[in-house]
């Protein structure tokens, strides 16, 4: 796995060994930077579930202001850790090894974002719970553009309960990134 492009372009960042970790694949992750590219520069980016982190140091390469880096493994937010010193992006970051949503909570009147990628465990309806929480939460913007990364068959037909619009879906081999707004508003992807 390696940075896309940005200050840190053709880096090599390190991944945890075995499968307790998906890390996003080059190839998906430039799709998916090709799709939201245009709002990274400038912007205050969540990585929720980061793994290796390397969406979010992806994004600080290409001009994020800052990340937040959400990992409950202690053993893969050290490997964030080293990621992102090596790509010297550390002084950008802010790193949080807990549950979700124990940070969320913790972030609320500290940040407000305008990016937000989770990547949780498939068909545990983890990110159900996610959306749940942010609905009625300062976190976000109301031009906020949340990404989930699922399995191709996750739901999200709730979303619009929630005050949520899934404003465009891109589907790969195994999965797809579900692009949701605050419903009303004009999307930007």
């Amino acid at each position: 796995m390696r940075v896309i492009a940005g200050s840190a372009r053709s880096l090599r960042l390190k991944t945890l060994d075995g499968l307790e970790t998906r890390p996003t694949t080059d190839r998906i992750k430039e799709t998916l930077f090709n799709i939201i590219g245009p709002s990274v520069y400038g912007s205050i980016f969540l990585d929720l579930f980061s793994g290796s982190g390397g969406i979010g140091i992806e994004a600080l390469s290409r001009g994020a202001k800052e990340a937040v880096f959400v990992e409950h493994n202690p053993k893969a937010m050290q490997c964030i850790r080293d990621n992102l010193k090596f790509t010297r992006l550390d002084g950008k970051a802010l790193t949080i090894t807990s549950d979700v949503m124990d940070a969320l909570y913790r972030l609320e009147g500290e940040h407000v974002f305008d990016l937000i990628f989770m990547d949780p465990p498939y068909d545990r309806g983890l990110e159900k719970k996610v959306l749940e929480y942010l609905s009625g939460s300062e976190l976000v913007y109301d031009d906020t553009v949340i990404i989930v990364e699922a399995s191709r068959d996750t739901d999200f037909s709730y979303a619009d309960r929630l005050g949520f619009s899934v404003v465009r879906e891109k589907t790969y081999k195994t999965n797809k990134h579900v692009f949701i707004e605050k419903a009303g508003v004009e999307d930007i992807c």
